[in-house]
């Protein structure tokens, strides 16, 4: 993803409809002010999606966020790239005093979370899943 395609973005403070950015094996759809924004992810955050996926929390988290919610029901697979994406959004949120909410509903997510600690240290929610 370039910047410019991050720029094609809104970041309105009052987001009428949805942001929508499909990576090809995830699909990220950004809701609600831009204050108190919820990043709803759908496929897999691996190697090749997730400098992608952080480079879009960033920039939420530039754009004001002060209250994200990470809404991983849909994510399919998380691997360690995703997992180290999670880890440096964890200590950029801590630092700048931003509270996290992570929601997840699948053990192909919550495991690794769980593993590595993740799981604890973000305050995972497990979630059912709307699309069940």
């Amino acid at each position: 993803m370039t910047a410019s395609s991050i720029d094609r973005l809104s970041t309105s403070d009052d987001r009428s409809a949805s942001d929508v950015l499909d990576l090809g094996l995830v699909t990220l759809v950004v809701s609600g002010p831009a204050a108190r924004p919820t990043l709803a992810a759908t496929g897999e955050i691996d190697c090749t999606t997730a400098p992608q996926v952080h480079a879009r929390i960033e920039q939420l988290l530039d754009d004001g966020a002060r209250d994200l919610t990470l809404d991983l029901t849909a994510v399919t697979f998380l691997d360690s790239a995703g997992l180290c994406a999670l880890a440096t959004l964890h200590r950029r949120a801590t630092a700048d005093q931003i509270r996290l909410h992570v929601l997840a509903a699948t053990r192909a997510v919550i495991r690794p979370m769980e593993i590595t600690g993740l799981w604890h240290l973000l305050g995972g929610r497990r979630v059912e899943s709307l699309a069940s």
